[in-house]
């Protein structure tokens, strides 16, 4: 059922709205204008319509049942009592929304013997922690996780559950928020408050990253959503910080589950983009993969990391480990160093929150450059090897 409403007596014809319409969801048939199954509700020919013609239909009040869920809750990833670094990027920006909000922090901390986790999670910001401790839980597996998570949110009724977008956070948001029967969004590049309604607005690229779309969960909850590491930063801790930690029971066994853990194998990664301070990027202008190699020996001087766009990857030229942008790795470096990278939005939505960004490119019209902190118009052949030489002879001093 289309979203739009047409009052048809007070439409003139002006094909105004069918010009602006980004989703091809309006026509003109026979003097009038008529929506198709395509409208989104983006409201982007109401406010062209001359005659106001066009509306969309009420927003229904708040529903009663929506109203007796409060709290934003976190999901403390960990391995081997080591809380991952993501967990307490989501511990910072859910502070923000809680407080926002005027509703209690709450981490969940599952695993076994990870109790220092949990005192860990009120350091970074939370007011309650369940924690659930078992050897049943001690490896990370959908089932037990999700259950002991599905029936804690039934009891406690959150508004608000965030995980990280790591490999075990996608993978068991899914099967939460399914069981739930609740919406999920997810790597999202930003969350606030709607201060209006108090719906939490998801925002995360569309489309191939062609548009960001922002995202609500009117009528479900939780509003549930998945962020990638490194685009919130991770506030400092706060040993002082006071907190209750409410032990969860778990009755679980190993009879009870179905899958079995064989064995459990550490990849070394190759590169580790998201913790890099400093990254030399390369993208469609280095030309072919022998373009990298400036770009890596200007990456050994400073001691970083060598990044790559989409297209470069695509190409072959680089390894996808390497690989910056909504389909790749999310960055937060310092220094942030675009060589030949045009600047599309969904390589912007990877590495835009970088402290410095310095773009070299030869066309100065490039997008990346609106973002760039520092631009250099220029060949990067000539210009990567010029820094690096300089790099060189300054760090020697």
């Amino acid at each position: 059922m289309p979203l739009l409403l047409i009052d048809k007596q007070a439409c003139i014809g002006c094909g105004a709205c069918v010009d602006v319409c980004p989703f091809g969801a309006l026509d003109l048939v026979e003097g009038v204008a008529v929506v198709n199954e395509n409208c989104t509700a983006c409201s982007a020919c109401i406010e062209v319509c001359p005659t106001n013609a066009l509306s969309l239909p009420e927003k229904p009040a708040a529903d009663l049942e929506t109203q007796a869920y409060q709290g934003v809750w976190v999901w403390v990833e960990q391995f081997n009592g080591q809380a991952s670094s993501i967990s307490w990027e989501m511990m910072g920006q859910g502070r923000i929304l809680a407080d926002q909000l005027g509703t209690p922090l709450t981490a969940c901390v599952l695993g076994y013997r990870v109790q220092k986790v949990a005192e860990q999670a009120i350091a970074y910001g939370a007011d309650r922690v369940f924690l659930a401790d078992h050897p049943t839980l001690h490896v990370y597996r959908t089932d037990p996780y999700a259950r002991i998570l599905v029936k804690l949110a039934r009891e406690y009724k959150p508004e608000i559950f965030l995980l990280g977008a790591s490999s075990r956070g996608r993978d068991l948001a899914g099967s939460v928020a399914t069981h739930l029967y609740t919406g999920l969004t997810a790597d999202c590049t930003g969350l606030e408050i709607d201060p209006e309604t108090r719906l939490l607005r998801q925002t995360r690229p569309a489309y191939g990253g062609n548009i960001m779309a922002t995202i609500l969960t009117p009528r479900h909850r939780p509003q549930m959503a998945t962020v990638r590491h490194r685009v919130f930063e991770a506030p400092p801790p706060d040993p002082k910080r006071q907190g209750q930690i409410v032990p969860v029971p778990v009755t679980l066994t190993e009879e009870d589950l179905v899958t079995k853990v064989v064995d459990f194998i550490v990849e070394a990664e190759e590169v580790n983009l998201a913790d890099a301070r400093i990254i030399v990027a390369g993208g469609r202008g280095v030309g072919g993969p022998e373009g990298f190699e400036p770009l890596r020996e200007l990456a050994h001087v400073l001691g970083g990391a060598v990044g790559a766009s989409r297209a470069a990857v695509d190409a072959g030229w680089i390894p996808y480990a390497h690989q910056v942008g909504q389909t790749g790795r999310t960055v937060r470096p310092d220094l942030y160093i675009a060589c030949g990278i045009s600047g599309a939005i969904q390589h912007r939505a990877g590495m835009s929150t970088s402290r410095v960004i310095v773009a070299i490119n030869k066309d100065p019209e490039a997008p990346i450059f609106d973002l760039a902190t520092y631009g250099i118009v220029g060949d990067l052949f000539e210009v990567v090897p010029a820094l690096t030489e300089q790099f060189r002879k300054k760090l020697k001093q």
